[in-house]
């Protein structure tokens, strides 16, 4: 083996890392290509999952060159399990995902010679059948909703209810699951109305995040 200063220039791990990063980007990218991109059509999280999950994978499969043990890697994965921004919460959802990339990285990077090869790829097999599938439930799928100053105050009367669901979607765009009335004001002829939405079903949409209390509210 040659080596260079007492370091190994090339090992036959090099061989594992090779194998099982490709093995970690395929699930990673079909868990938020396939299962979150799919759902939720937003990319706001998409740089975030992917390198969030390199780098663990990298990190893991070094550190476990240096013997650290398994209370190492339960560390890591409690730290970046609990990872927000300063800036800006993250959703629920969003991070329950943001638990999937990093656990995979974890099993994958730290898998040994005591676990199979069928066990690793069924492990992985399962976490993407078991996301895939939760998505797919009509009562788990994603559920947006934006709040609108909407002025047809007359509309939101009862017998009114379904010109005012058509109005609302042809002048948002959106495809209008349901929507909740909520404060009236008779001197400006106006009521805020909240409107849910499947991000899923719209279309010329490329993300979740949809202003239109704009194009509701006149000027």
């Amino acid at each position: 083996m040659t080596e260079f200063l007492g370091v190994p220039l090339f090992d036959d791990d090099f061989y594992k890392l090779l194998a099982r990063f490709g093995a970690n980007l395929v699930v990673l990218t079909a868990i938020v290509q396939f299962c979150y991109f799919r759902s939720s059509r937003s990319k706001d999280y998409l740089f975030t999952y992917y390198t969030v999950s390199i780098l663990v994978f990298f990190l893991c499969f070094t550190l476990k060159k240096f013997d650290l043990g398994l209370g190492m890697a339960l560390g890591l994965f409690a730290i970046f399990g609990i990872l927000r921004y300063r800036t800006d919460a993250i959703p629920i959802r969003e991070m329950s995902y943001l638990f999937v990339v990093i656990g995979i990285a974890v099993i994958n990077a730290l898998s040994n010679s005591k676990m199979s090869y069928a066990e690793l790829a069924f492990t992985n097999g399962a976490i993407l059948a078991m996301t895939g599938l939760l998505e797919s439930l009509p009562l788990l799928k994603q559920e947006s909703r934006e709040e609108v100053l909407y002025e047809k105050i007359d509309l939101v009367r009862p017998e009114n209810h379904q010109q005012l669901i058509d109005d609302l979607q042809q002048r948002t765009g959106l495809v209008i699951s349901r929507i909740e009335l909520g404060k009236i004001d008779f001197l400006q002829d106006t009521v805020a109305i909240t409107v849910y939405y499947y991000a899923h079903e719209q279309t010329g949409i490329a993300t979740g995040e949809v202003d239109v209390s704009r194009r509701v509210r006149r000027r």
